[in-house]
């Protein structure tokens, strides 16, 4: 259980505006910001001394500037598996978003900078990784969709929606928000969910996010 106060972060994009205004952004937004970097290596070196709730990082830095934060990320999340990882990037790399879902853990977020609307967004996108849960910017499950062409057959259309909020990273009061639904409807669709797509509770799978990564992985027609 993680000490009182606020969450810590660690930061890690080759520019330094970007870098500095995140820094900035994550002190507005209450959080408490315990490392900066502009590179992976130097992020991964000091995440022992630093003791982070949620590492962040760019997809594209040095010395390659092709995929070095995903490289990053899947490292920290075998080492320090307790630490939540969020991807901002300029790009949508789907490929990377499926990899770090691999897992099937929860603490994982993809979003891209230039849809980032507001602070609250950040602070609540920040607040959900560390909890354990997945954020995905919409933008990322479109391109994922476009890739793969194998329907979940067994969905019914209104679960096929509450999916697909879910791989956006929505809890059940919010999907209920968004489809106009009560959320007892809505957990009612998520067991449905569940039990369609053969996972069974064991007490130690995170069946919401095996449940998105069996969708990013068959994909829903648009």
């Amino acid at each position: 259980m993680r000490a009182p106060g606020p969450l810590r972060l660690v930061v890690a994009d080759d520019s330094v505006l970007l870098r500095e205004g995140l820094v900035r952004l994550f002190d507005e937004a209450g959080f408490e910001t315990v490392g900066a970097f502009g590179d992976a290596d130097s992020l991964l070196a000091a995440l022992p001394s630093s003791a982070p709730d949620v590492a962040v990082l760019d997809v594209r830095m040095p010395p390659t500037f092709r995929d070095e934060g995903v490289r990053a990320a899947l490292e920290l999340r075998a080492t320090f598996p307790s630490v939540g990882v969020l991807l901002l990037s300029q790009y949508v790399e789907g490929a990377y978003a499926q990899e770090l879902l691999a897992s099937g853990r929860g603490g994982t977020g993809y979003l891209l900078k230039d849809r980032i609307a507001s602070l609250d967004e950040l602070r609540d996108a920040v607040t959900r990784i560390a909890a354990g849960g997945t954020v995905l910017d919409p933008e990322v499950v479109r391109e994922l969709l476009v890739r793969r062409t194998d329907p979940l057959a067994a969905l019914t259309p209104r679960e096929r929606d509450v999916l697909t909020l879910m791989a956006e990273g929505r809890t059940n009061a919010a999907i209920a928000a968004r489809l106009v639904i009560g959320v007892g409807a809505v957990e009612k669709n998520v067991t449905s969910i569940f039990q369609k797509l053969g996972l069974e509770d064991s007490g130690d799978d995170h069946r919401r996010v095996l449940a998105v990564l069996a969708f990013l992985q068959a994909g829903l027609p648009a």
